[in-house]
């Protein structure tokens, strides 16, 4: 009679600790950082504690730049650690590659109750057998051969210089039920898994050993990760009930696909929190929208603040099927957020974005207030913060470049130059330089004249910003003020009349 491993979730009555464990090989995937939110969320809703553990024994790509860009990335978004690095817990050290000796212990314990065993196999001679199972039909897993090494055939192989990988023995005649919080109860055939690798011929623990050893050490209760991670899931239970462990609950997170359905890489577009941070995207933003890939709450809320998503977040609400990645939808989110700011915070953020620029040097060169009046002017039509530069880059120019076809298409028609001198003339007279005055001196101009305002209004907005579009004319030109104003309509009067 076949035997049944059967995952329980765990009782909500214990503290709940989940992890985050990156592979500090890049920055910071969007994908990555909403699994790290679910988790932060998870723990943040049940009052329990969130682990930052960085695994680092992939070698040739694990670097000391990529967890510094991890932790930015994660502290730019507001998910702060309770243990990990930085802020050290009673179940560190929170780097793999400083925890070696746990796994050796762990590996001598299961290597004596025979449950694991040495492989001399090259990766050569794997992959060839890789090969010819799949020739022939057959599964290409590991074939279990060293399983049967006695110890003179493995000190021959040791003469030879070959090193030892240790492979788990992994039971054949069971099954394997994993409990997804998510997905319901999965069955694995373990006649299917192969005796897979513990601790890698360089000494070094693979994926699925080193996070068993680890979350058991660091009392993890809910393993939350992507779907990517499930074939990895039946081999890591045999691991913890062999080694007699708590088993942790399991949820598997639906993957996240772009717009043509294929899993969301660089094609289509930015995939890292940094790139969507330098795009001028406000984490409030990223959060809110990353929650709901995947999750929701109701069908028709859509904004939530941090202290909703803490509140309303539970694992049972969290989809079986893959989510799309918008980015029309998160532009549209993000401008939600940038309306929502007070001009004041607004501004501090813009200000940096104009300084790199090269618009100014210092607030303090163009005027704070002035600033302040640009970012109430564009605020309404951001939906990113770097929206600003082509927004607002003639308020900082000297002079502007009038396009050929724009001239064209709005100055260089009859009635204009009428229009610019009666409005240099009539803008020359006023001496208190505010929207008041402007707009009642330009307003007059079409019944003046007898032209319609839309002939009257759109050359002059031409004039002063060389752009078709701009932000309202009147608060523009006070925020130019007089000189600028008119020397702005003078250099347009010369491009009409040549």
């Amino acid at each position: 009679m076949l035997k049944i491993f059967v995952l329980e979730v765990i009782c909500l009555n214990k503290e709940v600790r989940v992890r985050f464990a990156p592979s500090p090989t890049g920055v910071l995937h969007i994908g990555g950082a909403r699994t790290a939110l679910y988790n932060w969320l998870f723990a943040r809703h049940h009052g329990g504690k969130f682990i930052l553990r960085i695994e680092d024994t992939d070698k040739n790509r694990s670097t000391e730049e990529a967890i510094k860009a991890i932790n930015i990335s994660l502290k730019w978004l507001g998910l702060d650690w309770d243990e990990g690095p930085e802020i050290e817990g009673s179940y560190g050290p929170y780097r793999q590659t400083e925890r070696l000796p746990f796994y050796e212990e762990t590996v001598k314990k299961l290597i004596n109750a025979g449950m694991a065993y040495k492989c001399y196999c090259s990766p050569e001679e794997l992959e060839k057998r890789r090969k010819s199972a799949l020739k022939a039909g057959k599964p290409p897993g590991y074939d279990g051969r060293c399983k049967k090494l006695t110890e003179k055939e493995q000190k021959n192989y040791e003469r030879e210089g070959r090193n030892c990988a240790i492979r788990f023995a992994c039971p054949k005649e069971e099954k394997t039920i994993v409990s997804d919080v998510i997905r319901g109860d999965i069955l694995f055939q373990n006649s299917v898994l192969e005796d897979f690798v513990l601790i890698r011929s360089n000494g070094l623990p693979t994926y699925n050993f080193a996070a068993v050893v680890d979350d058991a050490a660091m009392k993890i209760t809910h393993v939350i990760r992507g779907i990517d991670h499930l074939s990895n899931t039946p081999k890591q239970i045999l691991l913890y009930l062999t080694l007699d462990l708590p088993v942790p609950a399991f949820a598997h997170l639906p993957m996240i696909l772009g717009s043509d359905g294929k899993p969301l890489s660089k094609r289509h577009g930015a995939t890292s929190v940094e790139e969507y941070k330098k795009e001028g995207y406000l984490p409030e933003a990223i959060l809110n929208y990353l929650a709901l890939l995947g999750w929701s709450y109701d069908e028709k809320t859509t904004i939530f603040s941090i202290q909703d998503l803490i509140e309303k977040f539970s694992l049972e609400k969290v989809s079986k099927n893959p989510a799309i990645f918008d980015n029309t939808k998160l532009q549209w989110m993000n401008g939600c957020y940038i309306r929502e700011l007070s001009t004041d915070k607004l501004t501090d953020f813009l200000i940096p974005i104009w300084v790199d620029a090269g618009f100014f040097e210092k607030s303090s060169d163009f005027g704070i207030e002035k600033l302040k009046m640009i970012t109430t002017l564009v605020q309404e039509r951001m939906k990113c913060l770097t929206d600003v530069l082509e927004l607002t880059d003639f308020f900082f120019k000297e002079e502007i470049e009038i396009e050929s076809k724009v001239a064209d298409k709005v100055l260089r028609k009859p009635e204009v130059l009428r229009v610019l001198k009666t409005a240099s003339d009539k803008l020359k007279e006023i001496e208190k330089f505010d929207i008041e005055n402007v707009e009642a001196v330009l307003r007059s101009i079409p019944a003046e004249l007898d032209i319609k305002p839309k002939f009257v209004f759109q050359p002059i907005r031409v004039a002063v910003t060389g752009k078709t579009v701009s932000p309202p004319l009147f608060e523009t030109i006070e925020v130019f003020g007089k000189k600028k104003t008119l020397k702005r309509l003078k250099l347009a009067q010369g491009v009409v009349e040549s």
